[in-house]
């Protein structure tokens, strides 16, 4: 299972993440993404390239719930030249945005409500969406298992699992060892941590973001 390592807090992207590239670029890490809310257009520009410099594979997550707004990250997201993007309801309109890229698209399963994002939908609902999504022509799905409303968030991972099979990335709210492993287990294919890591609760007792990240780094 891939640990992806959002350069996000809060649902938006850190200030001073080229700098946080500094921090952590011996870790190992290869899955980076970010936001395209919380920094200028620049600095996403000079962060996308550092990260592919790195090796590493990128991902940008659409936050917004606004059409408009959603398609206009599409379009970031094509500027840039990410490899994933996630998120986002309008399938078809973002895969029109996408022809031509090599960009694999995973869209939201379930109804993302709010800023920061929650996620409602019963694991019918996920499961119908990543049908959905499959026969539309996406990679797979965005999930956001551990901010459900609706649901135990491990019976939407299963839910999901068993509905697609592209690729499973379960994002948002995972903050320790003992979910991830439960993910693991149900059958994603890959976990985004950020604020977590920021915010020091992966380790509690651990003072610098390469303390929370590298017992994450090592699963």
């Amino acid at each position: 299972m891939d640990f992806i390592f959002m350069l996000t807090r809060d649902d938006r992207t850190v200030t001073d993440c080229l700098e946080v590239l500094d921090t952590i670029e011996d870790l190992g890490i290869t899955h980076i993404g970010f936001k395209d809310i919380g920094v200028d257009p620049d600095t996403l520009a000079k962060l996308h390239t550092r990260i592919k410099n790195m090796g590493a594979t990128t991902y940008l997550e659409v936050v917004s719930t606004h059409r408009d707004q959603a398609l206009a990250s599409v379009r970031t997201a094509t500027e840039l030249g990410v490899d994933w993007l996630m998120g986002g309801t309008w399938i078809e309109e973002t895969l029109h945005l996408l022809h031509g890229t090599s960009i694999g698209y995973l869209p939201f399963a379930g109804e993302p409500l709010g800023h920061p994002t929650r996620l409602g939908g019963t694991p019918d609902r996920i499961a119908d969406d990543c049908r959905r999504a499959e026969a539309a022509g996406c990679a797979g799905v965005d999930l956001l298992a551990y901010r459900a409303t609706d649901a135990d968030p491990l019976d939407l991972v299963r839910a999901a699992r068993a509905a697609t099979t592209g690729r499973l990335v379960v994002a948002g709210s995972i903050t320790s060892t003992d979910q991830i492993q439960a993910l693991a287990s149900a059958g994603a294919d890959a976990f985004t941590i950020g604020s977590a890591a920021f915010d020091g609760t992966l380790q509690p007792h651990a003072g610098t973001l390469r303390s929370q990240l590298a017992p994450v780094v090592g699963l």
